[in-house]
């Protein structure tokens, strides 16, 4: 089977999760989850300067946004922007790498853009204890535009569903989770934005 095939049945496969989006959804989401893991990269790049592997992930998850690059290509990557973690000395700069690993699976599932969401503000609270989360979800939901906004809330409340990051793992537990549920709370219309 070649692999044009193989790559078109894979996409519709991808289709029956609700955390996947649609291609044009993950395109949206995918700026947004870039400006999330680029607005902590600095925490990363300190640690690991000479380390390019996150701040390629955040230009290849623009490039997809742009419509620059196709999912398939991108999928295939998705991992590597998060295996930059092991450079990183401290938490923080490897819950900033793993933002960028995360923003690079947009492509893959639209569900990820949570994901880099929730890492960059895990970062951004290491970094600065007691003040770093409330600070980066207050960026974040104010980069959120209605189009954004309209694709996120398609995704399907955290641990609610088994076929992709938004499951019952590591994302639904402890400040990820939080963190998630959070924005999706704000997206519902339950919370307030701060």
């Amino acid at each position: 089977m070649d692999l044009a095939v193989r790559e078109g049945m894979w996409e519709a496969a991808a289709v029956l999760s609700p955390q996947s989006l649609t291609e044009e959804d993950r395109r949206l989401v995918a700026g947004w989850a870039a400006d999330c893991a680029e607005h902590v990269l600095h925490l990363f790049e300190a640690e690991a300067p000479d380390d390019g592997r996150a701040r390629d992930g955040i230009a290849r998850t623009r490039s997809f946004a742009r419509g620059d690059v196709d999912a398939a290509d991108e999928i295939r990557l998705r991992f590597v922007a998060g295996r930059a973690a092991r450079s990183a000395v401290s938490p923080a700069g490897r819950a900033a790498a793993r933002a960028a690993g995360q923003a690079s699976g947009v492509a893959h599932m639209g569900a990820h853009a949570l994901g880099a969401a929730a890492y960059a503000a895990a970062a951004a609270e290491l970094a600065a204890p007691g003040q770093g989360r409330d600070a980066e979800s207050a960026w974040q939901l104010g980069r959120l535009s209605e189009p954004v906004r309209t694709a996120l809330r398609r995704l399907p409340p955290l641990g609610t569903d088994r076929s992709g990051p938004l499951g019952p793992g590591l994302l639904a537990t402890g400040t990820l989770g939080s963190h998630i549920r959070r924005l999706q709370a704000v997206l519902d219309g339950i919370a307030p934005e701060r």
